[in-house]
């Protein structure tokens, strides 16, 4: 994996277009619940800054399909960007046209400007590429360099992810590169034991089982993915949330001794905080109930494995962690890894979620700002952005 970095450039008085990754959470009153995601950026836009870069900040937010939606604006950002940076970013109303090239060019050094959503124009994720690469061009025409600084967005041909670095020399910034070194160490070279933590509700966790299988001692499963392999063994689930699509695969997986499955569920009559909610064997669970969590045998069992861990990873939360009823099993495993002296990574998402909800990010050695990336780097796939990067260090070498 080669790729220019951040230091490989003089930025003295050039512009310098940065794709962040603000894809953040807002209330109900448009205001910003998470900033963790600008905060970590911080660094990058600070180096940048001392070098008297005139710097112009990119991002998406949410999923507006290519039209204006007030609450996904970045004029939020831009105004704890300026707090972050003690100093005044200015917000544009547009990410392309005459106004923002106007904008651009009227930047002295040492100046920050947040262009808007990306995403408020279709072209930067059409599944055409010569559309993707059209916007990519003008966004790469008012910068002499480009940095990538959203890894939670790496998997992704977006035109602001892999078409900008076609036309201008391209760098990773300093997250990416602490994402890519650190989570490359431990897929590459795992300290032994190795124990993976695979949760949740998505379906797209087979494919990081399938890479896993191969180089860790155990895999223990939790959530709607734990529901599903427990379907295809047979158990009656009750009500519990499964994937039918991967009922057969996960068929196959159980084949494999790796994989560890609950022994006994927290189950709900209902998916609220005020449910009814039982301790049950797997082969237990009440007619219409719904499995919301791991139970305390469970719990027991998979810290008990963790304690003698030197490389844990977590991918999906065991349990329903935003409702507090169902958040036990959740909380004590990730305890059992901040305890840990084992290398221990949590891939983004609703993981690093949790984390923060327990305030347990900061004993964690490294907590991923991106659930999707992670998952696919963990699958020994390639990201799409990195090998456009990759691709420019040919070019401009």
């Amino acid at each position: 994996m080669k790729f220019f970095k951040l230091s490989d450039f003089d930025y003295t008085n050039k512009k310098v277009i940065v794709r962040a990754g603000f894809d953040i959470p807002f209330d109900d009153n448009g205001n910003i619940t998470d900033d963790s995601r600008i905060r970590k950026i911080i660094p990058t836009l600070k180096y940048l800054l001392k070098r008297n870069a005139k710097v112009i900040i990119i991002s998406h937010n949410g999923r507006p399909k290519g039209k204006y939606v007030k609450k996904l604006s970045m004029e939020k950002v831009g105004e704890r960007l300026t707090k972050l940076l003690n100093q005044k970013v200015t917000t544009i109303n547009d990410c392309i046209g005459s106004s923002v090239r106007q904008s651009i060019g009227e930047m002295s050094s040492g100046h920050v400007i947040l262009l808007e959503n990306l995403r408020f124009h279709k072209e930067e994720k059409s599944k055409d590429e010569s559309q993707r690469n059209q916007i990519g061009k003008e966004l790469a025409s008012y910068a002499d360099y480009y940095v990538n600084e959203a890894f939670a967005n790496s998997h992704r041909e977006h035109a602001s992810m892999t078409s900008i670095p076609i036309y201008i020399p391209s760098c990773a910034g300093l997250l990416l590169e602490q994402e890519l070194e650190v989570m490359g160490k431990v897929i590459h070279s795992p300290k032994k034991p190795y124990i993976a933590i695979v949760g949740g509700k998505k379906a797209d966790k087979i494919d990081v089982i399938n890479s896993l299988l191969g180089k860790v001692n155990k895999i223990l499963l939790g959530g709607v993915l734990a529901n599903t392999f427990l379907k295809a063994k047979g158990y009656d689930i009750g009500g519990s949330l499964y994937d039918k699509e991967t009922i057969s695969l996960a068929k196959e997986l159980l084949k494999e001794r790796k994989i560890i499955l609950p022994s006994d569920l927290v189950v709900g009559d209902e998916y609220k905080n005020n449910a009814h909610k039982k301790n049950v064997s797997i082969d237990n669970i009440p007619n219409g109930w719904m499995a919301l969590d791991i139970g305390k045998g469970t719990v027991d069992n998979y810290n008990k494995l963790l304690k003698d861990a030197k490389t844990i990873v977590f991918f999906g939360t065991v349990g329903v962690f935003e409702l507090n009823k169902f958040s036990y099993g959740t909380k004590q495993v990730l305890e059992a890894m901040a305890s840990s002296k084992a290398d221990t990574i949590i891939g983004g998402g609703d993981s690093a979620a949790s984390a923060d909800k327990f305030g347990l990010s900061e004993e964690i050695m490294h907590v991923s700002t991106g659930g999707g990336a992670s998952l696919v780097l963990f699958s020994g796939k390639e990201l799409a952005a990195i090998k456009a990067l990759e691709k420019n260090y040919e070019k401009y070498k």
